[in-house]
């Protein structure tokens, strides 16, 4: 990305090859070749995480059917809640295909959803109901603001014709962190079933699903819990998931039928994706020796305020509101200097061992800073210092 122009550019890139970095971290060190993702997923993960997939282990095997079998009790462990009342449904594929597995398996044929939108991944949402022809109202607020309750409720009660409630928790185009459990008390108070994105947010933000009023939230596993990408997740209130009978509108997506297969005999329906599980496994007793969610948690809003304090002192500005904006990941302005060029920040950034996020945001120039994955508040300092010679090579002013 870009085109390296200068000799102080390419004096930048040769110190960071002929640099040794090191990590101190609790369950292991990343390999040297390794680059710190600072994105929204996939993350760095810890060599412990990646070790555990370096074994193979039949999808039958009694070993393999345990550890789906434990996994899916600490899902719902870290979600607060427990069976009978909620299950937890793993499906093969990115977190986007747990989002259409439940928009797709839950929605009867005279089902309407309406859709809260601040950013790109409630359009998704919305893009899944239209591939689906089901009909959908959306209700779209700015991209650095969280949704208006008031004109929610209104809406739930002008039109009865709504079934459906979808919403993102952390809408990582931004970082600003929706009000789940207070759209939630909306959902339940006008009897709608109540869906939740929080790809970027479970297991690293606490989340009561229960008390928030969620029927249906999905995640993935290369997010806030730190495992290798491979499947999502999805927590259902399991009176809600046992009415969706007949509803299901792809096969291999069937959110019900994957319930069934797993409480049958521990399977999936399809081949599943075993040394991502197996890394997932390791991922979660890391996240347990952490402090659970609660202590991954208070790691990502060190790493944050490190970032923003650092940022604000070489003059860049963040997008979204302080208090409407989580710890997962940051979106900055770019610097309003005709010399900044974001591909050429992002080769330098590169170069020196740190991976940063384009902007998504529609209404602003932004690149985005993620604070999750095995990244600790040292990483940040370091990458700060990247910035700062960055835009100095760049020739943009910056204190």
């Amino acid at each position: 990305m870009g085109t390296i122009q200068t000799q102080k550019e390419i004096r930048f890139i040769r110190q960071f090859v002929s640099s040794f970095r090191f990590w101190h971290e609790p369950f292991g060190a990343n390999t040297l070749s390794d680059k710190l993702l600072f994105t929204p997923g996939p993350l760095t993960t810890s060599a412990t995480v990646k070790a555990a997939m370096r074994r193979d282990l039949g999808s039958r095997d009694h070993e393999f059917i345990a550890i789906v079998r434990e996994i899916r009790a600490e899902l719902l462990a870290l979600g607060e809640v427990a069976a009978p009342e909620y299950e937890a449904v793993l499906m093969q594929g990115s977190g986007t295909f747990g989002m259409e597995a439940v928009i797709a398996s839950v929605t009867p044929p005279a089902g309407k959803w309406l859709l809260i939108v601040n950013g790109a991944y409630g359009r998704r949402m919305g893009q899944i109901t239209a591939v689906h022809r089901l009909p959908t109202r959306s209700l779209t607020f700015p991209e650095n603001d969280v949704p208006d309750l008031a004109q929610i409720e209104a809406t739930l009660r002008a039109d009865p014709a709504i079934s459906h409630v979808g919403v993102v928790h952390c809408e990582t185009t931004s970082g600003v962190v929706n009000p789940v459990a207070a759209i939630g008390e909306l959902a339940r108070r006008y009897a709608k079933v109540y869906f939740v994105d929080a790809m970027s947010s479970f297991g690293g933000i606490p989340l009561d699903v229960a008390a928030a009023q969620i029927d249906y939230l999905v995640s993935s596993a290369n997010k806030c819990i730190e495992g290798a990408p491979g499947f999502s997740f999805v927590l259902a209130r399991r009176a809600a998931l046992l009415a969706t009978e007949g509803y299901a509108r792809s096969l291999s997506l069937d959110l019900l039928a994957q319930w069934r297969g797993l409480e049958k005999d521990g399977q999936f329906r399809f081949t599943p994706p075993t040394h991502a599980l197996l890394a997932f496994r390791q991922a979660l007793r890391e996240l347990a020796e952490e402090g659970g969610v609660h202590g991954r948690y208070a790691r990502y809003q060190a790493n944050h305020q490190t970032l923003v304090s650092g940022m604000r002192a070489l003059g860049l500005r963040e997008f979204v509101p302080a208090a409407k904006q989580g710890p997962i990941i940051t979106s900055f302005y770019y610097p309003d200097h005709p010399s900044f060029d974001f591909e050429r920040f992002y080769t330098l950034l590169n170069a020196r061992g740190f991976v940063i996020y384009p902007g998504k945001v529609s209404a602003a120039d932004c690149f985005r800073i993620g604070s999750i994955g095995r990244i600790f508040p040292a990483d940040v300092t370091n990458l700060l210092a990247a910035i700062r010679e960055a835009l100095a090579i760049m020739e943009v002013p910056h204190d």
